[in-house]
């Protein structure tokens, strides 16, 4: 009878152990604003590449190689990983360069799925109107990274540019003297 109980408590802590995995693989970010409680960001939208090598830290995000940032952009990118490294953050480069056919493909895949032009452009700006055509906005994953990098407020040219996109950051070498107010979206 022991023996039976003991098999029993074993399965069970392997299925809530493997539960407890895949909750935290599905697990989805939902912000909130602070103030009426709406939903303000959600990360199941996130844009980035589909195959590439995984972000270490977080391994439903691809750590894209940072080719396409404009040729002052890219070695200030490098200069946050870096930094990042030393404080012992894993910062991944979800989302990059994009071409205006591949912005223009998102913004419409966000039409579809909101129903209008003007809520798509919430979470997408149409073709022509992105930074990260420009080569000079960056999506960073994790979450944790993210906050880091809003953390040091522009001090490496970097900011934080909409409120319902903790990720998206754009630079600017004259951020270095502080962060612009946020816009609430795209």
């Amino acid at each position: 009878m022991r023996g039976w109980i003991k098999a029993v408590l074993v399965a069970g802590v392997v299925v809530v152990f493997a539960g407890s995995l895949f909750g935290l693989w599905s697990f989805k970010v939902i912000g909130y604003d602070t103030v009426s409680g709406q939903a303000t960001f959600d990360i199941r939208g996130v844009v980035g590449p589909d195959t590439g090598p995984t972000c270490p830290a977080d391994r439903r995000y691809v750590d894209e190689q940072p080719k396409g940032l404009r040729d002052d952009v890219l070695p200030e990118f490098e200069k946050i990983k870096a930094e990042a490294r030393k404080n012992n953050v894993t910062l991944c480069l979800n989302d990059g360069k994009r071409s205006s056919r591949q912005q223009q493909a998102q913004f419409d895949d966000y039409v579809r799925r909101y129903g209008s032009a003007e809520e798509a452009r919430k979470h997408v700006l149409p073709a022509g109107r992105s930074m990260h055509e420009l080569g000079t906005a960056i999506d960073v994953q994790p979450l944790s990274a993210a906050s880091w990098l809003e953390r040091t407020a522009g001090s490496y040219g970097w900011c934080r540019r909409y409120e319902n996109e903790p990720w998206h950051f754009e630079y600017d070498p004259n951020y270095r003297a502080g962060c612009p107010a946020m816009l609430p979206h795209a």
